[in-house]
């Protein structure tokens, strides 16, 4: 059994199971996309919630794993040739269990570098700007007289939501006939993007017509469904 005390983070969250991937996260968009994947692969492991709201980020031991202070972060005991490794960032930590499973992600490489390519899309202009748009619309940046920024963040979410439009056109996924990795990065996005943050009419959601379907396809599989609420926010 791996020997899991060499992670400082394990002080603070200690494994009941260290023989598991042991998963430091909040359910949010990008927290959901790992448990997301964990449900979905099957692979055991034990979650851990960890209290942004009571900057849990910010301790030396969660900071040991990840030094951007940001969730979701994992360990797995069983890493490559055996050896216990610690991951951060969302995107890395899909590709890693992809890998690690043969799972979500094409053996074609013409394929794979494709599904990679929009999971990169959603790291680098989705999340950013749904984020900030939530941020803006929502949040403290509602009482911001200037509303320029959220114009910005308006404008530039809505023609993201258009270019996945079209790439869906046709093709029940974002890989067409296959659900990948690509699917699991942005479905947390586009469900908080009209749900939690309700902007769904500032970008004019109900125009679009295969990112909907798209979303109600993933939000029916009973892994995504499970993910969504993992860990368990406190009561």
């Amino acid at each position: 059994m791996a020997d899991l005390s060499v992670f400082p983070i394990t002080r603070s969250w200690p494994a009941t199971h260290p023989d598991r991937i042991q998963l430091y996260s909040l359910a949010t968009p990008n927290g959901v996309k790992v448990s997301i994947m964990l449900e979905e692969t099957g692979l055991p492991y034990e979650a851990h919630l960890i209290d942004i709201m009571k900057n849990e980020t910010w301790t030396p031991e969660f900071l040991s794993l990840n030094p951007n202070g940001k969730i979701p972060a994992i360990i797995d005991p069983a890493g490559p040739d055996g050896r216990p490794v610690g991951l951060f960032e969302s995107g890395a930590i899909l590709l890693y269990l992809a890998e690690k499973t043969g799972s979500f992600l094409p053996a074609d490489p013409v394929a794979r570098i494709e599904t990679i390519q929009w999971v990169f899309f959603q790291m680098a202009a989705v999340g950013p700007m749904f984020g900030q748009l939530g941020f803006f619309h929502k949040f403290a940046g509602r009482e911001i007289e200037d509303k320029r920024p959220l114009e910005r963040y308006r404008a530039e979410s809505e023609r993201l939501l258009g270019v996945l439009e079209s790439r869906l056109d046709g093709r029940d996924w974002i890989m067409g006939d296959d659900y990948t990795i690509a699917d699991i990065s942005l479905l947390g996005w586009v469900r908080n993007l009209i749900g939690f943050y309700g902007a769904g009419d500032l970008v004019h959601f109900e125009k679009l017509i295969n990112v909907p379907a798209w979303l109600e396809r993933g939000l029916a599989r009973p892994a995504v469904q499970r993910g969504l609420d993992i860990p368990k926010r406190p009561a």
